[in-house]
């Protein structure tokens, strides 16, 4: 009786795991699925050295938002918009994520 207790516990030990061990192979296999997208780094070389063109992207769009700003107070038109914390960054959002898609996708 005793020994059939000890072959039932220690059963039960692998049986736990090897269930173990099946998920965590499951959630390896899983977190691999996202990386099976990319095709190539969207890169650009730049005097030798590789800069993510996500960084170039936002580099233009951020001068985008002073040109359009400058553009704004010249024409006196700021004063007429409300949240200016808000329109400024959204605005460089804007630009950049157009860039993104107008080069890169």
């Amino acid at each position: 009786m005793r020994k059939l207790r000890e072959m039932k516990t220690k059963s039960q030990a692998s049986s736990n795991a090897s269930g173990l061990r099946l998920r965590a192979i499951a959630a390896g296999a899983v977190a691999t699925f996202p990386a099976t997208g990319c095709s190539r780094a969207p890169t650009f070389n730049i005097l030798g050295s590789f800069f993510p063109a996500w960084i170039l992207c936002g580099v233009i769009g951020i001068l985008l938002t002073v040109a359009v700003r400058i553009l704004f107070v010249r024409a006196n038109f700021e004063q007429e918009l409300s949240p200016l914390i808000l329109i400024y960054p959204c605005l460089a959002a804007f630009f950049t994520f157009s860039i993104w898609l107008l080069f890169f996708s």
